[in-house]
Formats: C-alpha cells, structure tokens, sequence
C-alpha cells in the first residue's frame, strides 16, 4: 500500500514541476485542498480517517483520504457537479496518471466516507483563532462570543429529507437550522450544531454549552431571552450580554451608575440597561431605536453602560458570519444532498470549509500586527484558495515563504477601517412570517452614520419584588394559552400559522403572539413543525381548559 511519505512526494513533485512519479502514487494525488491544505493536513485526514474507521479495507482509484478532500472541494465550487469539480481539483496535476471517475464513482466515494470523518475534522479544527492581542476580539479580559441561528438552508425536495426536516419551508424547500457559537472578532465558528427547524434556537443553543469558557463575554439578542437558558448560561463561567423583551418585568433591587440597575432574572443577578440610540446618516436621515439589554457584568464603575451598549454591537458580526457562510462560500444554493446522511456529512463539509477560510485570513492579518480581522475580505480569501486547487499549488507549504498566496492576496486587499453605517434589513421575501413586521422608520437602504448617540435611560421608580403589572399580565398569558391549546386540540392535525391563531383570538398582536407560541413550544405544551406553523402537541390534561380535560 501507498504510504504517507509516498503521498507527499507525489504532491511535491507537483508543486515544483519535477518528472512525475510512479503512476501508483498517482491515486493519492488528486487529494489535495490547494494552499488550505496546509491547514488539513495530510497526517490529520490520515489520523481522523483511521480514528473513525474509514480507512479503505484496499487500495483504490479512489481512497477515503482524496474523498475527503473531494468533499471539501465540492463546498468549495458549489456551482458545479461531482465531476467537474474533479476536474479541478487534478487540472493541475499535470504528468500523473490520475483516475477520471464517473459522477456514480464519486457518489459511492461519497457514501463510503461517510458524516464521521467530516464531523471530526470539523471538531478538530473549530474554536476561535484570535490571539489575546489581535485587535478587535476582546473586551477588557473578555473574548467576545455570539449565538445566533440561521434557518434559511435550504435542502433538496425530497421524501427523505421532509421525513427528517419536516414540511417545505419558504420556497417549497425543506429547511435546515443551523446554530452555531462564533467569535465575533474573527467570526469563526467554536462550534455548531444543525437539525429541523421545529427544535428552536434555544434548545440547540444548549447543546453548545460546554464550548464555553469563564473568560468569554456571551452576547445574544432577544431570541434567548430565557430564565432557563440565562441560568445554565453562567453556569459555565461565562459572562452575559443580551437583549431582553421590552415587556419584561424587571423589578428594580439597586440603583447604580449612569441610569443602570440590578434586578434578578430568574435566580440570576443582573444589571438592566435601558438606552436609546439616536442615529444621523450622512443625508441627513434621523431615526431612534432602543435597546433592554442585560449583563452578568453588574460593575458599573469598571463597565460603564454607554461602552457596554456599544459593545453590543459587536453582536451583528454573527449576521455577517453567516452571509459569508451563506451567501458568499454557498452562492445562495440549495444544498446537493438528496437524504439525511449525505445532508449531514456536507453540513459538516461546509462548516470545516468555511472555518479553513477563516483561519487563512486570521492569519493573514496577523501576519501584519495592528491588523483587524475585520479588515480582511472573505470574498478574496475564497477566491485565491479555490485558484490554489486548480492550481494544485502550495499544497506543502513553504517553510522559507511564510506568508502564503491566500494570506498575500488577503492583505493587498484589505477593507478600509469599519465604517459606521445602517442596514435596512428588510424583508424581500412574500411569505416570510417577518414581512407582516411594521415599518420601523429606517431608511431604505444602507447608509453611512455620521452621528450616533446612546442615552442611557433611568429607570422608573423603586418597585416591590413583584412588579404590579406582573400578576395582571400572568392572568392573561394562562387565559390565552388556554384559548390557544383549546383551539389547537379542536383539530389536532391542522397546522396553524401564528397569524390565523392571533386572527382568531382577536386581542393580541401577531409578534406577541410569535413569542407566545415560541415559548410554549419550547416548553413543549404544543408543537412546532414549521417557521410560524404549530400543531396540538402532548399536553397534561391538567393544562387544558376545563371543557377539553377527560
């Protein structure tokens, strides 16, 4: 059998334009990932490979180490077919006898390789890159991380995969959420975790827990807005900065600094940051918006609420995370897996890819030191590593260049210092359940801010532990869950939108009625089988409304 060393020489052979090799070497060849090999090395597929199991039982035209490059060379060129991007991969290999397999060749490499090796890898290779002085990636002894969810992947169409992702989504394709735990200054991944829609966010958020670390600082915005989730949260170490609900009742224990207070959520001591942002674009456009947010950091001398709410801007790093993921790597195209398993195994694929790019750029920039990952451009970076595949070059390194193509292309093209601007965020989308949203006064497209100011506001006046309006807003949620459950176990099989539910119901607004049904699908008092979209779910009769109990 071909051995790693043999494999290696074939590649350098390659790489400096020497006679080829024996045509037998020639199988190993094609398995390459360009200079991003570098950074997956041949040893570290060799050694997942075997630790999975995975390891061709005889030589083959094609092995499982090329296999899994192949995988992340068809992530790479999404825009393609299998063999297409075979071809690429080999276009440089000039010389070498490599096989030319039938796209049913590279499907069987494919399911033979299997989800494991690709998990693994990923494993491997996931957590956050930033030393402690790259600038941009820490606040004071804190490394910035974000949850966020993204439920815009879409899969192919098929029985298979609406058995185990549900009914078509938005566009008549089933739907793929995705959740992952992001260092926001490099925006790569420490982790991720992906299933249905109808888990949630939160309940796949908890399963990402143990990533965290006591010196990271946690941001969120008001989708977490849980006791629960808030409580196992720092129960890790972890420090909290989040967007809470407007409506929520946080009685206030002690006043502190600049407007601030400390209440308790849950069993959780926090402090309270109500402020008001007013924000000025360059054509002279003005608007307002407001921010609840929440901390673990209750020092207010040493973090001060202006700094803390505008640090939580920092959060909105995660959203161009996965417009990189989303729309730059993947092109906006559904994924090419007809069934779970093959779903699974390029999710993984995907996200080890997405995290090669991301370390190539950290490193381009700190190559430069005082340079801001910010600043690196992820459209370059993944346009020069899928020239290196074609190229089949650097795929060994260079001991004697220590900035590669990549990192050299990154830094000739990097961004301008960030500018503050604002987004629209728009919804485009007919029958996304946002686009009932109301209009929020920003303005129709992306400018640039000339002028930004925060206001902390005051809170209201010292109330008791529990806040008048408390108990008065408990009646009515118990009463309109009721009427909810009722109505939901009148046809236990229909699928109701939320906006029917709040239609029927008559006295409540449809985002109330979103968090609503968002909550007691968590706490599985119904169930959620689509964005938007409950049916009845196993209920304790102790729970139903006296007419429905048996």
């Amino acid at each position: 059998m071909i051995t790693e060393s043999a494999r290696t020489v074939t590649l350098s052979a390659t790489d400096t334009g020497h006679s080829p090799r024996p045509a037998t070497d020639a199988v190993f060849a094609p398995g390459h990932l360009g200079e991003l090999t570098t950074l997956a090395p041949f040893e570290l597929v060799d050694a997942i490979l075997d630790e999975t199991r995975t390891v061709q039982r005889r030589l083959r035209e094609l092995p499982s180490c090329v296999g899994v490059y192949f995988l992340l060379a068809m992530c790479l060129f999404p825009e393609v077919g299998y063999q297409l991007v075979w071809r690429k991969m080999t276009a440089g290999l000039t010389g070498l006898a490599v096989a030319m397999p039938t796209a049913k060749a590279l499907r069987d490499l494919r399911r033979r390789v299997g989800s494991a090796p690709m998990r693994r890898l990923f494993e491997v290779l996931r957590g956050p890159l930033a030393q402690p002085r790259t600038p941009g990636v820490r606040f004071g002894p804190y490394r910035t991380v974000s949850f966020d969810g993204c439920s815009s992947l879409k899969a192919p169409d098929t029985d298979r995969n609406r058995a185990w992702l549900g009914s078509a989504g938005h566009g008549g394709y089933p739907l793929v959420e995705l959740m992952t735990l992001v260092e926001t200054g490099t925006r790569a991944l420490i982790g991720a975790i992906f299933g249905p829609t109808s888990q949630g966010e939160t309940g796949y958020a908890r399963r990402l827990l143990h990533l965290l670390r006591p010196d990271m600082l946690v941001l969120w915005d008001k989708g977490f807005d849980g006791n629960d989730f808030l409580a196992q949260v720092t129960a890790t170490g972890a420090q909290v900065l989040g967007r809470v609900r407007s409506n929520r009742s946080t009685p206030v224990l002690l006043h502190l600094r600049h407007g601030s207070y400390l209440t308790m959520i849950g069993t959780v001591k926090v402090r309270i940051i109500d402020a008001q942002i007013a924000v000025t674009c360059a054509d002279g456009t003005a608007f307002t918006g407001s921010y609840r947010l929440a901390t673990t950091l209750t020092d207010a001398r040493r973090y001060p609420a202006a700094t803390l709410t505008g640090l939580y801007h920092q959060r909105w790093e995660h959203e161009s995370a996965y417009y990189a993921l989303r729309h730059t790597l993947m092109n906006g195209r559904i994924l090419r897996s007809g069934d779970p398993a093959g779903l699974e195994q390029e999710m993984w694929s995907v996200l080890t890819l997405y995290q090669l790019l991301r370390m190539a750029m950290v490193d381009a920039a700190e190559s430069r030191p005082g340079t801001d990952p910010d600043r690196c451009a992820f459209t370059i970076a993944l346009h020069s590593a899928r020239d290196q595949v074609v190229q089949a070059a650097g795929v060994t390194g260079d001991a004697a260049v220590p900035v590669g193509v990549i990192a050299r292309a990154v830094l000739s093209g990097l961004l301008p210092a960030r500018r503050p601007r604002v987004s629209t965020r728009k919804v485009k989308s007919p029958i996304s359940r946002y686009n009932e949203r109301l209009d929020d006064g920003r303005p129709d497209r992306s400018r640039v801010v000339t002028a930004l100011a925060i206001t902390v506001l005051h809170p209201p006046p010292d109330l008791p532990a529990a806040s008048r309006d408390e108990r008065p807003i408990a009646r009515v949620d118990r009463r309109r869950q009721h009427e909810v459950l009722a109505l939901l176990h009148q046809e236990p099989g229909r699928p109701w939108r939320a906006r029917d539910i709040a239609r029927h119901l008559g006295d409540v607004t449809l985002n109330t009625m979103y968090r609503q049904l968002s909550r007691w699908a968590d706490n599985q008092l119904i169930r959620k089988i689509g964005p938007g979209v409950y049916v009845a779910g196993p209920v304790s009769p102790a729970l139903l409304p006296t007419a429905q109990k048996p």
